[in-house]
């Protein structure tokens, strides 16, 4: 099984980190389009995916479908073990960045999510100081050639209603980590204009 087929796009990993995350709970599609705030649409899909390599099975309960993740699954507890271990890195990473100043929107992209085609590894968005991110990209991250972007709200708000291609991209991209997001139903609105 290549591992292209459990990690190629945003709505499967969040769908992993849920039942991996808890792995006795059972949900319904309802249900998880609220939780991850993906469309129904994304979420059906996914879970077909998932249930075609045998990670996630289904049944009906009071005339609902009902999903569960496999614990028999020949790769549960490796992937368990990923998944835990990348959101204790994520939670840290966005403490990290918290402390740098007032972030409203924090995402990772190329190098974090190996996608060879983003022009960028981090992009910021609020009121942080430049020199503490490269400060803390150097020596946190020990990442010196790290490609990262520090915008202010009204700069990535114009970027938005002007169609910026570079911002466009980084806000599109199936591959792309969201860490922080303050400006969640306001950045849905710009996106849905554009």
């Amino acid at each position: 099984m290549p591992l292209k087929s459990l990690f190629s796009s945003q709505t499967r990993i969040k769908l992993l980190q849920t039942f991996l995350n808890h792995p006795e709970t059972e949900y319904y599609i309802r249900e998880l389009t609220r939780l991850l705030h993906e469309q129904i649409n994304s979420i059906r899909r996914e879970l077909e995916n998932l249930k075609k390599i045998g990670l996630v099975k289904s049944r009906v309960r009071n005339r609902k479908k009902f999903f569960h993740v496999n614990k028999k699954f020949f790769l549960f507890h490796e992937l368990q073990t990923i998944i835990q271990k990348t959101a204790a890195n994520d939670n840290s990473m966005k403490k990290d960045l918290l402390s740098l100043g007032s972030i409203d929107l924090a995402i990772l992209s190329g190098t974090f999510t190996e996608d060879s085609d983003s022009e960028i590894d981090l992009l910021i968005v609020g009121s942080v100081v430049s020199k503490k991110v490269e400060d803390y990209v150097k020596k946190e991250l020990k990442k010196p050639d790290l490609r990262y972007s520090v915008l202010s709200i009204p700069d990535f708000e114009y970027r938005i209603e002007v169609a910026d291609p570079f911002i466009l991209k980084i806000l599109k991209s199936k591959k792309n980590v969201t860490i922080i997001n303050k400006i969640k139903n306001s950045l849905d609105k710009l996106c849905k204009a554009t």
